[in-house]
């Protein structure tokens, strides 16, 4: 059985920054994650997902309400809600990505 200082459960915002903290100071460390993907439920399908469609809807809104005062003319928008959701799945694909970076690299 392998043996670790520190073994940290969850993977969310407070797991990681600790197990990242935790190796750099040295420390043999362990992350136990029960979902196939850090990041916790923030990242995952909280906090995260629901500002990447936020975002579209915005964009959304400003193309039906403020462009034409901007002087831009566009023919009414329509919503793909497919390509929107491939974009927020794009959002969280790139940060867990990059969480996941950090944890092999420490």
């Amino acid at each position: 059985m392998e043996k670790f200082d520190v073994t940290i459960i969850g993977g969310g915002p407070g797991g990681y920054v600790a197990a990242i903290r935790c190796a750099q100071l040295g420390m043999k460390t362990a992350l136990i994650e029960k979902y196939p993907s850090l990041g916790g439920t923030c990242l995952n399908v909280g906090c995260i997902p629901s500002k990447a469609l936020l975002d579209s809807s915005e964009h959304f809104h400003n193309a039906v309400h403020n462009f034409k005062e901007h002087g831009i003319d566009i023919a009414a928008p329509k919503v793909n809600i497919k390509q929107m959701i491939e974009r927020k799945r794009n959002v969280v694909k790139m940060t867990v990505d990059g969480i996941n970076f950090l944890m092999k690299k420490k």
